[in-house]
């Protein structure tokens, strides 16, 4: 496959956030102190010298992009304050802009005034589009879930959804071409026998089960922590509970819809806490609400060291997951409330705009490596089985 060289690359990652990697002499020490670099990844020395030499396509098709956890080992070793972290985290936010086809996400990393002027002008559609179409409802007779009619957050839920669904999976095709290019994996190799299936369904496994919800290199090897945090504020914890968190919500909220429409518990119906949708939805609220303040709190400490640095699109994740959950506890309270406050309705109203919002910025923020990473994972997972049946 022919390499196209691109001259600018080292400036247009610049534009993202990035520092000068310059800097860096290809020493090799980031390599050697970073605990995932095993013979099938090489972090982050090798992306940075394909930087250096404008191989863009090559950086944004490498799986180590997305299997990097992005824990600072390797800034805080660097003897030229090259601050390679600081660079991992920009090239996986100028990779997110590489494939999306739409703009959006360039357009918010690069251009972050514009970027905060589109966000806020999403989340006011939003908003004024569901309050156009509950303006004519009275309250004061109202069960809270029906003051936006349930058949409209149902069907703007599920033209959000496509249209992320369409972005992410083109996102998600583009970077699995590139990878199993750049490693040499065929179709054959992954499906062609009952052997290679046998090897595929257990790369899956590890990409989703052993390291997207267990955590386990993260847990086990990107701890470094000096003086040794206490277990609550450790980074493994925060990510974790914060993915668990996100993930209980999702499937609260199917389940509920699902009773819905089974006929088994109306939405929004008051239940008593135990009741088991009620009791997920509100342990992943817990998760989710501390994994995030959390992470809030360490990006503020960090404010101004190397590798410490926060682009506006990442804090703009944060703050709509945050609000999010905030609002959510919000409703779930007023719930117990006779009569239903008036504020409640508006709170109600916030919720469903930044939800919506969250989910249509999936592919476009650093929400999207949700996505990404599991697919590096599996390929990684891939690579992993097949060395070890050749051993």
């Amino acid at each position: 496959m022919t390499a196209v060289v691109n001259p600018n690359l080292i400036t247009d990652l610049q534009r993202f956030g990035g520092t000068d990697i310059n800097a860096c002499f290809s020493c090799g020490n980031c390599t050697a102190i970073c605990p995932l670099t095993d013979n099938d990844a090489m972090f982050p020395r090798r992306l940075i010298r394909l930087a250096q030499v404008g191989l863009g396509d090559e950086l944004v098709g490498s799986k180590e992009l997305w299997t990097c956890y992005g824990c600072g080992m390797c800034t805080d070793r660097c003897p030229q304050e090259a601050d390679p972290a600081e660079f991992m985290g920009t090239a996986r936010q100028y990779a997110i802009a590489h494939y999306d086809r739409s703009g959006i996400a360039r357009l918010m990393n690069t251009r972050p005034v514009l970027g905060a002027l589109f966000a806020t002008a999403m989340g006011l559609l939003f908003a004024v589009f569901f309050t156009t179409i509950s303006r004519h409802q009275n309250p004061d007779v109202l069960r809270l879930f029906e003051f936006i009619p349930y058949e409209v957050v149902h069907t703007t839920g599920i033209v959000v959804m496509a249209l992320v669904a369409v972005f992410s999976l083109l996102g998600i095709g583009f970077l699995a071409r590139d990878i199993a290019r750049r490693d040499g994996i065929t179709r054959e190799q992954l499906f062609g026998s009952a052997e290679a299936r046998r090897r595929t369904a257990k790369a899956l496994w590890y990409a989703l089960g052993i390291e997207s919800l267990g955590q386990k290199r993260y847990r086990e090897d990107c701890q470094d922590d000096q003086p040794v945090e206490p277990l609550y504020r450790r980074r493994w914890l925060i990510h974790s509970l914060t993915l668990w968190g996100f993930l209980g919500l999702l499937a609260a909220t199917t389940l509920d819809y699902g009773l819905d429409i089974l006929g088994i518990k109306a939405t929004g119906t008051p239940v008593p806490i135990w009741y088991p949708v009620r009791l997920l939805g509100t342990v992943a609220g817990l998760a989710l609400m501390y994994g995030v303040t959390w992470f809030m709190i360490r990006r503020r400490e960090r404010a101004g060291q190397p590798g410490g640095r926060s682009r506006p699109t990442d804090w703009l994740f944060l703050w709509l997951l945050w609000l999010s959950g905030l609002t959510g506890f919000l409703i779930e309270a007023a719930l117990y409330v006779e009569p239903v406050q008036t504020w409640a309705y508006w709170v109600f109203l916030a919720h469903v705009a930044v939800a919506m919002e969250l989910c249509l910025f999936l592919p476009f923020t650093k929400f999207a490596h949700a996505m990404y990473r599991p697919v590096a994972l599996f390929f990684y997972g891939v690579e992993r089985e097949r060395s070890a049946a050749s051993a």
